[in-house]
């Protein structure tokens, strides 16, 4: 039977790391075939503490806790990968709780040669009580927030640029080169982008599927956010060709704000285009919002989903602009 690696990177995860640890020792896979390796990056928190506490109490499960001074997920990966064992990798994250079969899945979805990197989709569940919370993992689920990024809501397996963590053997990682350590985001689309130029392919299947907890308040989101579209720039620099409408609309909208709010200053017009503009943004989350309030039956939704879905674009838009800026164009 095939060796399994399981390949966390983690920071101040304490709330989460538990789950994961349960999830990933109650898996269908065999334990004797599974070792799961967690890179922490120096946690200031409780983390390093539950995960030793669950060794102690499960000496029937191989658990390594590795430390990772350089302090950032690319390297943490890339720790993990020198480190394991298994002529699998499975790569998820400390935010994640897998299904019982995530793994028996991944294993057979690579046996069978549908992919060379297969995944599935995101289940997601908020990250804290109350309704900013249960508004932002809506939105992280929703086309309006995510554009086409299927594992967050397909229903259909296929073939797709890019997949949260994945699966694969090895000896690929091996051929294509490690994680990008140059990137502080990003890293497993870049990844995948080697992958696909080497003539992989990248398999989604909806039926692997891993519960992940998001971001619980509108300032961790933007700081999340914002980092996505900082970090976006320098690998499409590299990879010009792999950019996505979802990837461009934020930067364009945020761009369409600031020229037309600069022009209004001369140009009357232009005010009332951008208030125009804004009325129909607006309008169009406050509809979502309302119809998923009312599917849901969460009336915080109401405002939490244009909340979320605004904090959303502006900070992945306007940190692709400051780094475009920063970086010369």
């Amino acid at each position: 039977m095939t060796k399994v690696s399981v390949i966390v990177p983690c920071y101040n995860e304490q709330a989460t790391i538990r789950l994961l640890l349960e999830a990933v020792y109650t898996q269908t896979y065999p334990h004797s075939q599974v070792e799961m390796l967690i890179v922490d990056s120096m946690s200031t928190d409780h983390t390093r503490e539950e995960i030793a506490a669950f060794i102690q109490t499960h000496p029937d499960f191989q658990v390594k806790l590795l430390e990772n001074r350089k302090r950032t997920i690319p390297s943490a990966l890339n720790q993990a990968l020198q480190a394991a064992q298994g002529e699998v990798i499975v790569r998820l994250d400390a935010h994640s709780v897998p299904r019982r079969d995530y793994v028996e899945r991944c294993v057979a979805a690579l046996e069978a040669g549908l992919g060379e990197n297969v995944g599935g989709i995101w289940d997601i569940q908020p990250g804290a009580p109350g309704w900013v919370a249960r508004s932002i993992a809506a939105a992280a689920a929703h086309p309006l927030g995510v554009g086409d990024a299927l594992y967050r809501f397909t229903a259909q397996a296929g073939y797709v640029d890019t997949l949260p963590f994945g699966s694969y053997r090895r000896e690929m990682a091996e051929r294509i080169g490690a994680y990008d350590e140059t990137l502080l985001a990003n890293e497993d689309y870049e990844f995948n982008v080697r992958l696909r130029q080497s003539g992989g392919r990248v398999w989604l299947d909806p039926a692997i599927c891993t519960t992940y907890y998001a971001r619980s308040t509108f300032p961790d989101l933007a700081r999340q956010y914002w980092r996505y579209g900082f970090w976006k720039l320098r690998m499409l620099k590299r990879y010009p060709d792999t950019i996505r409408w979802r990837q461009a609309a934020p930067p364009v909208f945020v761009l369409s704000l600031l020229l037309l709010g600069g022009m209004a200053l001369f140009w009357p017009l232009a005010g009332w285009l951008l208030l125009a503009e804004l009325a129909v943004y607006f309008l169009v989350l406050s509809l979502t919002g309302i119809t998923l309030a009312v599917r849901r039956g969460e009336p915080g939704l109401v405002f939490g989903i244009p909340l979320s879905v605004a904090t959303m674009h502006l900070a992945w838009g306007s940190a692709f602009l400051y780094s475009l800026v920063k970086h010369g164009f």
